[in-house]
């Protein structure tokens, strides 16, 4: 009797704990009191859904814009479904596709920036003391700069060095003495370049050939384009007299063609062959290369010749003005005979029709670089190189404004003065404001005659 009286009221005391546990779960939370003293471990809350009534709907994309023509009341099946149906972590949002390009312009009356134009120039400058050596720590409150006679407030003044983009043109049309010597020069030209600098080569002859493109100055293809681009030249003339100018004749013909002043000649008389230097049109195919070279490099036209010209399709006044037009200075080392001291006043006595013996101090001074390095040894012609490039990499460099209108594109004079005593400054007479733009020159196999 004891025992089934314990399983009965063990029955009712778990009776009564489970009418309690539903009574405290038909309560809400806010008013479930904990006892102090009571046995049994709280129970973990039971989660419930957020008020998703509480999301505002999304409004127009464009804020303010005109409704369309037919907006009318939407049917059902255009009606989007209610934006309490997903919770705000899920929606999709809609991000800008960069291939569809800015958004259109909504309203034609935005106010927009009227066009600046800037007439900004670039001027680089060297000064050279008496004895033609480099004068650095010239300052901005030394110098003067001038166009069309008006002085001109600078706006930059700086001495930094510029990479060099460096269109090499050598003439394969010397004779075979100086081109070994040019032959064998040119293992010192690359170093006389940075690492960053780039050069691409010009050979010419009977014509105009492009070796190569631009390449890093200081790579091995360009070493090797080097090597390949080494030419022959031409063989002397004899027929003003000599000892290699006499042959046997019988009979008014000749014995041993190989004997006469001209190879090959079948003929007792002499005339002499027409040669042709185009000179013009290599500087000018090696220009228009520069031409789409970037305004934060020097661009350069390099010239490795004996100044001769003839036969070219372009004049020289042409290849001067683009290169004015385009910030393109010329350098440029005389080899051969046109490099013999007093040689440069026989080319002012210049004869109509015959070819003139030496063009390439014109291009210096019209484009900012001076005169030439005049050099008829070998040594004297691998030290040209880095005297050139250590001038070109060493300038001042000024930037303006103009005062010139914009649209004028008339030849406009430069000058720029240093206040200081017994100096030299070397810079271009002058620019072209609008950048010329021609084709390039036909370029032809070089011919060895």
């Amino acid at each position: 009797m004891v025992f089934g009286k314990q399983i009965a009221g063990m029955g009712v005391v778990a009776l009564g704990l489970t009418l309690a546990g539903a009574s405290a779960a038909a309560q809400p939370q806010t008013a479930t009191p904990v006892a102090t003293n009571q046995q049994i471990p709280d129970a973990p809350r039971p989660q419930t859904l957020p008020q998703l009534n509480s999301i505002t709907p999304v409004g127009p994309a464009i804020p303010n814009a005109p409704p369309p023509a037919n907006a009318g009341a939407p049917s059902k099946d255009d009606q989007l479904p209610p934006t309490t149906s997903l919770p705000a972590a899920t929606q999709e949002t809609t991000a800008p596709d960069p291939e569809q390009g800015p958004a259109p312009e909504l309203d034609s009356h935005t106010f927009k920036l009227p066009t600046v134009r800037v007439n900004f120039v670039q001027l680089p400058f060297t000064v050279k003391d008496s004895k033609g050596q480099l004068v650095p720590g010239i300052t901005w409150r030394d110098v003067r700069v001038f166009e069309n006679g008006k002085r001109q407030v600078m706006s930059v003044y700086t001495t930094d060095p510029f990479p060099l983009s460096v269109a090499l043109v050598i003439d394969q049309s010397v004779d075979y003495h100086t081109m070994e010597k040019i032959n064998d020069s040119l293992e010192a030209l690359q170093g006389a370049f940075a690492p960053y600098d780039e050069v691409a080569l010009f050979t010419y002859n009977n014509g105009v050939r492009k070796q190569t493109d631009f390449l890093a100055a200081q790579s091995a293809r360009f070493s090797a384009i080097l090597e390949r681009s080494k030419g022959k030249g031409r063989e002397p003339d004899m027929a003003m007299g000599g000892p290699l100018d006499q042959t046997q004749i019988v009979n008014n013909q000749i014995v041993d063609p190989n004997t006469t002043a001209t190879r090959n000649q079948q003929g007792i008389t002499h005339y002499a062959e027409k040669q042709f230097h185009t000179l013009n049109d290599a500087i000018l195919a090696a220009a228009v290369s520069l031409g789409h070279m970037p305004p934060g490099r020097r661009r350069i036209v390099y010239v490795i010749s004996d100044g001769k010209e003839y036969g070219s399709t372009a004049s020289e006044k042409e290849v001067i003005h683009y290169c004015q037009g385009n910030n393109i200075t010329v350098y440029a080392t005389l080899v051969g005979d046109s490099a013999i001291p007093g040689t440069e006043f026989l080319d002012r006595i210049h004869l109509p029709f015959t070819m003139r013996d030496n063009a390439l101090p014109r291009y210096t001074e019209a484009t900012g670089s001076g005169a030439p390095d005049y050099e008829f040894r070998q040594g004297g012609i691998e030290k040209s190189f880095q005297k050139i490039t250590v001038q070109a990499r060493n300038q001042y460099t000024i930037g303006y404004y103009s005062h010139e209108a914009a649209l004028d594109d008339r030849f406009r004079t430069t000058e720029v003065v240093v206040l200081r005593p017994n100096l030299t400054v070397i810079s271009k007479k002058g620019y072209y404001p609008t950048a010329t733009r021609t084709a390039m020159p036909p370029v032809t196999p070089s011919a060895t005659p």
